[in-house]
């Protein structure tokens, strides 16, 4: 007999069936929930460590995101056929679940803790991860691990100036103007990560908390299930510093550190903290009673002098209005914008705000550069994409560089939709698009340096965007009732403060928008001026920015690719690609081009030669091309039968017969009397008689006159000029045999 004990509950939510269940999967983790939304179900699960990580000085969450390609009934590619490394959106999923629920664990627990969303089925139209920060929530609430949920994440949709709540993927990428998740407790929002197309700031707030009001009754279902599912949650280790080690620190060092913390550069300051701490460490060693003692409590000693520099810095902004580069709470660092910075590449920029530096670069390709992205849904193209780079030298560090990691996926993504809002369509320039920004200096913020640092390269390169983009990071330090929103925050105010609240977008509106909190959640008001300040430093780095560029570029660098798109009919594709793919061949290698045919019926041709080009669509346009009655051609024989000849026109994409009687005002015995293979002659284009195009020599100047003295003897073997051919019952067949 099996143990299970299952307990399940019911909700209609959104207008589909939402269920959730536990005691009958991975009963062995601390927490376990089979969730199903529609047709798309998933599997999260949450244990814990026995143990806290004694040397670590941040709580050890780990959470992953696991796509099985069985959810949408996929075979994975690849010589292996199984699940490998995670795909960017799984990674950005996995991400986005982590920001939501690391602010809700206990200050001071070290015992580290795993969630794993396992994504068990797909139907293609309710996301697994709008349901991942649910489940992922309602694992934790249901287990014994320490946890200050619940939470839950809903995406918002804006279609028609209304606000769709879990929008079907159909909705979302096609029809709406916005893609917001929001994930936040009953009474404050924690978490938001959303694309938008100009959208007003008053329209983005209303979005958060449209979706807000559809948490609650989430958060409210959470409770109802861990009343009966829940197990009691244990007592944990929280690590604190000892109250006298922090006196003790504070007493001696307190007037260094807030000396320090009044310097203006980073690297000055670093350098003074860090020195300071060398001090203190080798002072208090050298006072220890032995090594073992010091050993003790070399971490608390660490932790007390971080401690103090937080309380330094938090209490001078928030009570003196002071930051630690001399700045006021609204001020922008100073930011210098430069173009065409490097030779040969398509576009490139160097955008640099205060000790924050981005370099960022624009390639331009043709269909065939277009990133392919495989997943649990439908295969697609993407022919815009940005990627970020974060070497560890952009802080003065030593690091090994390798492939990407989270956060590289996550700032690229983010900027990448910030961006993607304002791309011309394909009809107007179709190229494909890459973007490169890569962080050479940072001191807060690089995301956003990055979006402007893409936008003023994307000019440069001629790519004829709709409006410029330009990003900023606000923060936020609270302490009870009192607070103080920053403008253009630099990288202790982040490290120290509670909120990561980025903003991007045109003159006209939003494009995307990210914030991640440290606390329990921020009220709606909190959000409001973070946007109006975030409104107001946008349009103040914009007037920089066109002040360097104003528009984008009429013309391309000389060492970008050219590409002319056309459409053709679609029932015509297979004439121009032809048999075997023989008539596109020809034409890219006779022209030195590269073309690329979709199934719409869009051509691309890319040359760095537009005389390439002109040559190549010619052709392709005269494969295309129905002679009109009456048109007259110059064309070359390149058959000879004894009822007509067949000619090439329009360049050699056409062909057609010229029958015998065809071919001269008088009767001619062979059309041999008059052409030989190769000849050049001129027609007339008399219709299509069963498909085939008929063509006439006659009235037409230009062509030869008859040989009416020629015999027999004189004219050509027809057969034998044909290399390779025969006819079954020729004389050239040698298993002939005349009967």
């Amino acid at each position: 007999m099996n143990n299970f004990n299952i307990i399940k509950r019911e909700l209609e939510f959104c207008g589909r069936r939402l269920y959730i269940e536990t005691g009958r999967m991975a009963k062995q983790a601390n927490g376990s929930v089979f969730i199903r939304y529609g047709d798309t179900s998933i599997l999260v699960t949450a244990t814990m460590g026995k143990e806290p990580s004694e040397e670590q000085d941040f709580f050890p969450l780990t959470v992953d995101y696991v796509e099985k390609m069985y959810a949408s009934g996929k075979i994975p590619g690849g010589f292996f056929k199984r699940e490998a490394k995670p795909t960017t959106d799984a990674t950005l999923a996995a991400r986005l679940i982590d920001r939501s629920i690391r602010p809700l664990f206990p200050d001071g627990f070290r015992n580290p803790v795993h969630v794993v969303v396992n994504v068990l089925s797909y139907d293609g139209e309710n996301e697994p991860s709008e349901i991942g920060v649910f489940g992922a929530s309602l694992a934790l609430m249901i287990s014994d691990i320490p946890f200050h949920g619940p939470i839950a994440g809903v995406t918002v949709g804006y279609i028609e100036n209304q606000f769709i709540i879990n929008p079907s993927q159909n909705e979302l990428n096609n029809l709406s103007q916005l893609n917001l998740a929001v994930a936040g407790s009953a009474t404050s929002v924690v978490m938001i990560e959303s694309a938008a197309k100009e959208l007003s700031e008053e329209v983005m707030l209303d979005a958060v908390y449209a979706g807000h009001e559809e948490i609650k009754k989430l958060c409210a279902l959470q409770n109802d299930f861990v009343a009966e599912a829940g197990k009691e949650k244990i007592e944990v280790v929280l690590q604190s510093i000892p109250e006298e080690i922090m006196a003790k620190v504070e007493a001696d060092y307190g007037s260094r550190v807030a000396e320090a913390a009044m310097l203006f550069g980073k690297q000055e300051r670093q350098d003074a903290f860090d020195t300071t701490e060398a001090e203190m460490l080798e002072k208090y060693q050298a006072e220890a009673e032995n090594e073992e003692t010091y050993a003790q409590n070399e971490k608390w000693y660490k932790a007390a002098y971080e401690e103090l520099i937080r309380r330094y810095v938090r209490d001078s902004i928030l009570n003196k209005h002071h930051r630690v580069d001399g700045r006021s709470l609204d001020d922008i660092r100073e930011v210098t914008c430069e173009i065409d910075v490097l030779p040969i590449v398509h576009g490139s920029a160097l955008f640099t705000r205060g000790e924050t530096q981005s370099l960022g670069t624009v390639t331009l390709g043709g269909s065939s550069d277009e990133q392919i992205v495989d997943g649990l849904e439908t295969e697609y193209k993407k022919r815009f994409y940005l990627h970020y780079n974060f070497p560890p030298f952009s802080v003065g560090e030593v690091g090994k560089m390798g492939a990407p990691g989270r956060r590289e996926l996550g700032h690229g993504n983010l900027a990448e939709r910030a961006l993607i809002a304002v791309m011309p369509d394909k009809e107007i320039f179709p190229y494909t698009v890459r973007v490169v920004t890569d962080t050479l200096e940072s001191n807060g913020s690089s995301s956003q340096a990055s979006i402007c640092s893409g936008c003023l390269a994307l000019m440069a390169a001629g790519v004829p965007i709709k409006a410029p983009v330009a990003g900023i990071a606000n923060g936020l330090i609270m302490e009870g009732e009192n607070y103080v929103v920053l403008t253009d925050i630099m990288g202790l105010e982040d490290h120290l403060g509670d909120m990561d609240f980025k903003c991007a977008g045109t003159r006209d509106g939003i494009t995307a928008m990210q914030m991640d909190i440290k606390i329990e959640g921020i009220t709606k008001d909190i959000m409001k001026i973070a946007l109006d300040k975030a409104h107001n430093a946008r349009l103040k780095i914009l007037d920089i920015m066109q002040e360097c560029i104003a528009e984008p570029r009429k013309e391309l660098a000389p060492t970008a690719p050219r590409i002319e798109a056309f459409q053709v009919p679609v029932d015509k594709i297979g004439e121009i690609i032809g048999p075997n793919g023989k008539m596109i061949k020809s034409i890219i290698e006779a022209c030195h081009v590269e073309i690329n045919i979709e199934d719409d019926g869009w051509v691309h041709i890319l040359s760095p030669n537009q005389e390439s080009i002109r040559k190549a669509k010619e052709l392709i346009k005269s494969i295309i091309r129905e002679p009109e009655i009456g048109e007259e051609f110059e064309g070359q024989v390149t058959r000879i039968e004894p009822y007509g000849i067949f000619v090439k026109i329009l360049g050699g994409t056409k062909e057609g017969m010229v029958h015998i009687s065809q071919m001269h005002t008088s009767r001619i015995g062979s059309p041999e009397d008059m052409v030989k293979l190769g000849d050049i002659v001129h027609v007339k284009a008399l219709g299509m008689e069963k498909g085939k195009l008929s063509l006439t020599m006659k009235g037409v100047d230009g062509n030869p006159e008859p040989n009416h003295n020629s015999t027999k003897q004189d004219r050509p073997n027809r057969r034998d000029d044909r290399k390779g051919s025969y006819h079954p019952s020729g004389h050239n067949n040698p298993n002939y045999r005349k009967r």
